[in-house]
């Protein structure tokens, strides 16, 4: 499969959306590791961050696998990372008004409590990651929003039939694509 310019695009975002998400994984569960698990602040990120995981993986796996994967279109694209937008703005909030009883120094904590110490720089470092996979999200989705307004406006109406990936302005739907057999279903052949 040979990706498109904005495939190229769509899929280095998905993947850098994935890195971050996988660090924001790693710090939450050492944050919550620490916690016993115990508060929800602390079990936000890493719940949200393992759903995201999992969704964009998937995204990624059907655009790959499947040649006219619906996932792959602007318009569920648009509609998931918003959500995910939604559901990432709303949870840092949240948890960063519970961090913000963590002290911003972690050096201001003494050398005898190093556990403690780890913990603070852990929760500093997942208070910046989340905020950043937020914003990496939230710029998908406006960028991926934005291209397809402009594309459809340019006259490319048929950006919304087909997977970004696959998308060349100068392309038309299932061009190039195997779509199968029709459907038989309510054919009927004229009997003479």
């Amino acid at each position: 499969m040979v990706l498109s310019p904005v495939g190229r695009k769509k899929t280095a975002g998905h993947v850098i959306f994935l890195v971050f998400d996988i660090i924001v994984l790693a710090l939450s569960s050492r944050v919550n590791q620490f916690q016993d698990f115990f508060y929800v602040a602390d079990l936000f990120p890493l719940a949200l961050s393992s759903v995201s995981l999992v969704i964009v993986t998937l995204l990624i796996t059907l655009d790959f696998c499947l040649d006219d994967s619906f996932t792959g279109r602007p318009q569920s694209e648009v509609g998931l990372f918003g959500v995910l937008s939604i559901f990432w703005l709303a949870f840092n909030a949240f948890s960063t008004s519970r961090w913000a009883q963590v002290p911003s120094q972690c050096k201001t904590i003494p050398q005898d409590l190093a556990d403690e110490r780890m913990w603070c720089n852990h929760v500093q470092a997942l208070k910046a990651f989340v905020w950043l996979t937020f914003l990496i999200c939230l710029r998908i989705t406006l960028f991926t929003l934005r291209f397809a307004v402009s594309q459809y406006k340019q006259g490319n109406k048929h950006i919304f039939q087909m997977p970004l990936s696959r998308y060349r302005p100068e392309s038309k739907p299932n061009e190039g694509v195997y779509t199968g057999r029709g459907s038989e279903f309510l054919q009927f052949e004229k009997l003479t």
